[in-house]
């Protein structure tokens, strides 16, 4: 059977990201100088104008946050403020105050520890879902669909930045469209790209210099065939962009953030929030955990749910869904989940090394699939670490 599945990414210069940017930039800002802040900051960026509001809790009192923001438009490539922002006029406004103590009392020290039990680990800094997915359609274990919708915005910012297409401005998006037959990827069925330009660009320039320079580096000619459609600034004119053309807020793009709709989403965006915040740190491990299950060859597709309450340190449940290709049973993954993982807050940070100023990168072009990034790595699961796992035979 045959059916196809669409994914979207956007390049760092769009109004969303910029705001997702500028919030991890403030985070990494204050974890360079106190690894134990606690950050929960948004931004907004209009017109002009750029918002941050939100808590931050730290013995760091140096941070220039006006500053950073600047920086961060400026890095992104934005200077005209008739065209999208410029990042030496325009307006910054901060509205920033500390963690609520009610919230506070309950990340300080977790409801385990209240009650006596001995689990040394803060508690969820809120109630939440998180879901970690991981399949064997590309290398890094990422849906095929958002991993080219990645790297084509990825390569969007790449030629503009080093002038290989030089009219070319910070805004854009990409859509990928991928047939699949009897659930294995076979073809690319539809790009769609839509990148803002200088006034002076030639529209047919822009898509040869589009098709040649971005679409034909990046995706394999295998999955491109005569059939394969390509819409290239479809509706032609794209010179008004970023927070010009449109507003931006942090957290807006979750679903480009994670597997691109392929995989749930539990709902929390990542950007700006500390590890403390399981709806970063505990999507990071879902997604660990699932590439390892995947990577080790226990399924070929893996999805991981965890549920937390605010102030509790501990999972309130984990969920292990292998869609039928797991080698042993879901359950026992589960099992051995939980036995062998410490998943309250402080045990993910440090199995995975939140507390460093990491997350700048994380911020543009997916927060999975980078190989450099601790929740991506694999370790060897096998019999003499995970005795439990014993004999593998596919699930039917």
């Amino acid at each position: 059977m045959r059916k196809l599945f669409t994914s979207e990414s956007v390049t760092e210069g769009h109004p969303d990201k910029l705001c997702d940017y500028i919030s991890d930039s403030i985070l990494d800002s204050y974890l360079e100088k106190d690894s134990n802040a606690r950050v929960a900051c948004e931004t907004v960026a209009g017109k002009g104008e750029i918002l941050v509001t939100g808590e931050i809790s730290s013995i760091a009192e140096d941070v220039d946050i006006e500053k950073i923001v600047r920086q961060a438009i400026k890095e992104i490539g934005y200077d005209n403020s008739e065209l999208d922002i410029d990042y030496r006029t325009c307006k910054v406004h901060l509205n920033i105050s500390k963690q609520s103590p009610d919230i506070a009392i309950g990340v300080d020290k977790s409801l385990e520890q209240k009650e006596g039990e001995n689990i040394i680990s803060e508690g969820a800094g809120d109630q939440g879902i998180m879901f970690g997915f991981a399949c064997d359609e590309t290398e890094e274990l990422m849906p095929l669909p958002i991993s080219l919708a990645h790297r084509l915005a990825e390569r969007l910012a790449y030629v503009r930045k080093q002038n290989i297409i030089d009219y070319l401005r910070p805004d854009g998006k990409v859509q990928v469209t991928v047939e699949y037959e009897d659930d294995k990827p076979v073809r690319v069925h539809t790009i769609v790209i839509s990148t803002q330009h200088k006034e002076e660009a030639d529209l047919e320039m822009l898509k040869n210099d589009i098709k040649e320079k971005v679409i034909d580096e990046i995706v394999p000619k295998k999955l491109l065939d005569e059939n394969t459609k390509y819409f290239i600034n479809p509706t032609g004119r794209f010179v008004i962009g970023g927070p010009l053309g449109d507003s931006g807020l942090t957290g807006r793009k979750i679903i480009v953030d994670t597997y691109g709709g392929y995989s749930r989403h539990g709902g929390g965006a990542f950007s700006g929030k500390d590890a403390t915040k399981v709806d970063r740190s505990a999507a990071y491990m879902a997604r660990y955990l699932a590439k390892n299950i995947v990577a080790n060859k226990l399924a070929k597709k893996c999805e991981i749910q965890l549920s937390y309450a605010i102030g509790v340190a501990k999972p309130i449940s984990i969920y292990v869904d292998t869609f039928k290709t797991g080698t042993i049973p879901e359950g026992k993954i589960a099992e051995i989940i939980y036995k062998k993982f410490d998943l309250t807050p402080r045990g993910i940070i440090n199995y995975l090394d939140l507390q460093k100023p990491i997350y700048r990168k994380t911020t543009n072009y997916g927060h999975f699939g980078k190989e450099y990034l601790n929740w991506e790595k694999v370790g060897k699961w096998d019999g003499s670490d995970f005795p439990e796992l014993g004999k593998r035979d596919t699930l039917q």
